[in-house]
C-alpha cells in the first residue's frame, strides 16, 4: 500500500509512506532527511536495486540480491518473563504487522520488507507489572544484512517497565511498532551498546490512546553507526509522551537521533529531552527533533530540548529543533539547543576542593546525564551505564 498527498507535502505528516521499497528513490544523501548520514558506513541498509554491492567502511562488499534474502541474524534472549507479559513471534501476515508503522524512508520499507516474521510482545489489559520484563536482541555478525521486526501490545488500562538491550555485532535495519491502548502507562527503556563494528538504522514508532502514556529513555553508547527514528501519534485526547535520551559518541563513532511528534488531536502532552557527550577525533552526534502540532490539534502542550557536550577537539555534533505550530490555541510549545565545551568552572571548583582532574572531569559529565539516566526506574541498569560511561572517559585518558 502507498499513500501519498496530491501535492507536494507542506509538512512531514504528509510525506509519501509505503510498505514497498520500490516506491522511494534511490538514496544520495543529498536529501534533506539524510544530508547528515554517511550513507556508505550504512553498508547494504540503504537498499540497493537488486543486483549492486555496496561497500561499508573498511568491510567487504555486501550484496542483497532481494529485499527479502538477508542471512544475517540477530537473536533474542528473554528468559523467565513476569506475570502479565508474553512474547511469541508472528507472521509478517498478520495485521498488527504495519498496522501502527507505515515506513516512510527507504530503509524501513526495506526492513519491513526483509523480516519474514515479527516478535511480539503482549501485555495483559489491566496488568499490573510488578518488575521490568527484559528483552536482549544479540547480533550474530556484521557481514551480512539482517532484518527485524517487533510489535509491543500493552492492553487497556496496564502499566508496565519493558527494558530491550541490543549487543553483539550486526548489521541491522529494524522497525518496531508500540501500541499503548486507553489509559495504559509504558515505560520503555532501549540501550544500544553493540560491539564496535556494529551498524543499526531503526524505526519505532509508538500509537497512543486516549489518556494513555509513554516515557521512552534510549540510550546509545555502542556501535559503527546507529541511526534511530522515534516517532509518536496520538489517537485520542490526554495522551502523555516524554522522550528522553542519552548518547556517547566516541572517536569514529556516528550516533544520529531523530524523533517526529506529530500532535494531531486535541489535549496531548509531550517532551523531548536528549542529551550527549562526545569525544574522540571525528566523533559525531546527530539530533533532530520535529514536533507538528496540527491544526486541530488545540490545547497541545508541548516542549524540547538537546544539550550536547563536547569534551575534545574533532567531535561534532550537529543539533536541529524544529517546531510546526498550525493552531494558537495550544497551552504552551517550545525548543531549546546547546551544545559547548566541557566547564572549566566546574572543573576548577571541584579540582579546588582537593578532588584530582580525571575524577572531577567524570563527575561533571557523570552529572550532565544523571537526570536522565534517573528515569530509568531499574538500580542495576543506572549503575551500569554510569560505569560505562566513566569508563569511556577513563579509557580517554580524562
Amino acid at each position: 500500500m502507498t499513500t501519498q498527498a496530491s501535492a507536494p507535502p507542506s509538512t512531514k505528516s504528509q510525506a509519501l509512506r509505503s510498505y514497498d521499497v520500490a516506491d522511494f528513490p534511490a538514496l544520495t544523501g543529498l536529501e534533506e532527511e539524510w544530508r547528515f548520514t554517511p550513507l556508505k558506513r550504512l553498508r547494504g541498509l540503504v537498499g540497493g536495486d537488486g543486483s549492486r554491492s555496496q561497500r561499508g567502511a573498511g568491510r567487504a562488499e555486501l550484496e542483497l540480491p532481494e529485499a527479502q534474502a538477508a542471512t544475517g541474524a540477530v537473536r533474542h534472549e528473554y528468559g523467565d518473563l513476569p506475570e502479565g507479559v508474553a512474547v511469541s513471534r508472528i507472521g509478517r501476515d498478520d495485521p498488527r504487522v504495519g498496522s501502527v508503522l507505515t515506513p516512510f524512508d527507504r530503509v524501513s520499507a526495506l526492513a519491513h520488507g526483509g523480516a519474514a516474521e515479527a516478535l511480539l510482545v503482549q501485555v495483559a489489559a489491566d496488568a499490573v507489572v510488578g518488575e521490568p520484563a527484559r528483552l536482549r536482541v544479540v547480533g550474530e555478525g556484521a557481514d551480512a544484512l539482517a532484518f527485524g521486526h517487533t510489535f509491543v501490545e500493552v492492553g487497556r488500562f496496564a502499566e508496565v517497565t519493558l527494558v530491550v538491550e541490543h549487543t553483539g555485532s550486526a548489521t541491522l535495519a529494524d522497525n518496531v511498532e508500540v501500541a499503548v491502548a486507553d489509559g495504559a502507562k509504558l515505560t520503555l527503556v532501549t540501550v544500544a551498546d553493540w560491539a564496535d563494528d556494529a551498524v543499526q538504522a531503526q524505526h519505532l514508532k509508538v500509537r497512543l490512546g486516549r489518556d494513555a502514556k509513554v516515557v521512552h529513555v534510549q540510550v546509545t553508547l555502542g556501535g559503527d553507526l546507529v541511526r534511530q527514528y522515534t516517532s509518536v501519534e496520538y489517537t485520542g485526547r490526554g495522551g502523555e509522551a516524554e522522550l528522553y535520551g542519552v548518547y556517547f559518541a566516541d572517536g569514529g563513532q556516528h550516533l544520529e537521533h531523530r524523533q517526529l511528534v506529530d500532535h494531531n488531536v486535541p489535549d496531548c502532552r509531550s517532551y523531548v529531552g536528549y542529551r550527549g557527550a562526545l569525544q574522540g577525533e571525528d566523533a559525531h552526534t546527530v539530533w533532530v527533533g520535529d514536533v507538528l502540532i496540527q491544526a486541530e490539534a488545540t490545547g497541545t502542550d508541548t516542549y524540547e530540548i538537546n544539550r550536547n557536550l563536547l569534551l575534545t577537539d574533532g567531535a561534532r555534533a550537529d543539533s536541529v529543533p524544529n517546531l510546526e505550530i498550525e493552531t494558537g490555541e495550544i497551552a504552551g510549545a517550545g525548543h531549546a539547543s546547546a551544545t559547548g565545551r566541557f566547564d572549566d568552572e566546574q572543573l576548577f571548583y571541584l579540582m579546588a576542593r582537593g578532588i584530582p582532574e580525571g575524577e572531577a572531569r567524570r563527575l561533571v559529565v557523570r552529572g550532565f546525564f544523571a537526570e536522565l539516566i534517573n528515569k530509568i526506574p531499574v538500580e542495576e541498569l543506572r549503575e551500569r551505564l554510569g560505569d560505562a560511561i566513566e569508563a569511556r572517559l577513563s579509557k580517554a585518558g580524562a
